[in-house]
This record gives structure tokens, sequence and C-alpha cells, in this order.
């Protein structure tokens, strides 16, 4: 099963009906499952839910093979830390999706690493759906001496600043 969230802070209108012309045109051949939030666009190949609680959020989230989302940071890191492949496309502010356009930035960057596959228009988006199927993404990793010694520098320079 595939699992589409938009989120539920703003509608994602243009990601609801994305997902839901590939479907009907046979790009996606999976179970799709959605949570719409207060989307106008009402899908007709899949079913949808406006909410979900949390509970069955995360159950979604467990029983899917795949997620399409909006690029929340939340979502990314809930993709990474349950290891799903996840498919992003950017909300943008030029259709009044959000104030600024700062998902552009943030798939932009998980797509460089590695850890998501990005769309970033409706079209874009139909020519690529085929070559999400088959995208795995890099594992996340754990790079705890990193953050360690960025610590140590952060706390080296507090203490020669005093």
């Amino acid at each position: 099963m595939i699992f589409l969230t938009v989120g539920t802070q703003f509608p994602f209108d243009r990601l609801v009906k994305a997902v839901d012309v590939a479907a009907g045109a046979g790009r996606i051949c999976d179970e799709i499952y959605a949570q719409i939030g207060n989307s106008a666009y009402r899908p007709r190949n899949f079913e949808y839910i406006k909410f979900l609680e949390k509970r069955l959020f995360d159950d979604c989230v467990e029983k899917a093979s795949r997620i399409i989302s909006h690029a929340g940071i939340g979502t990314i890191a809930m993709a990474m830390d349950s290891n799903k492949p996840l498919l992003v496309m950017p909300r943008l502010k030029k259709y009044g999706e959000v104030v600024n356009d700062h998902q552009v930035a943030i798939a932009q960057r998980f797509e460089e690493m590695g850890y998501v596959f990005a769309v970033y228009d409706t079209d874009q988006f139909q020519q690529k759906i085929g070559e999400f199927l088959s995208f795995v993404s890099r594992p996340r990793g754990n790079n705890a001496e990193a953050v360690i010694d960025r610590i140590t520098r952060f706390l080296n320079y507090v203490e020669i600043s005093i």
C-alpha cells in the first residue's frame, strides 16, 4: 500500500490530484490510501480521509510500502525513522500552498543526500512516478562522533568566551 499524506496545516490539492491522475492512468498499480487534510480536490481512484488520529496515522505508515507527501521536515523524519521510501513534492508559495518556498530547499537537500525522491511539479510527477516505485532510499546512519565533536567545539568556545 502507498500512503499519501499532505499534513494537517494547509490543503495540497496539486499533490492529491497528481496522485489521483497517475492512479487513474494506471501509472500506480499499488493500493493507495490518503490523508488529504482540507484539500478541496476529492480523489476518484483511491480511498481517502481528511484527517487521521495519531494511532491510525502511525498504522498507515507501518503498513505502507511507500509514502508520498509534501516536503515537510516532520514527514521526512517520520519516513526515515520508519525506513519507508518517500516521494516528496514541495508546496509552493506561487500557488498559495505555503508562505514561502522553504520546502523546495528541504526537498533538494534531502534528495541530494539520497533520503527522498523529489518531484517539483505535477508534470514531472506524472513522468517520474514509475522511477519512484523502484527508488530505494539511503539508510539513515548514526553519526554520534560528529555530534560529540560539534558539542565539544561549542563548549570549548563558550568556555573561552566567558
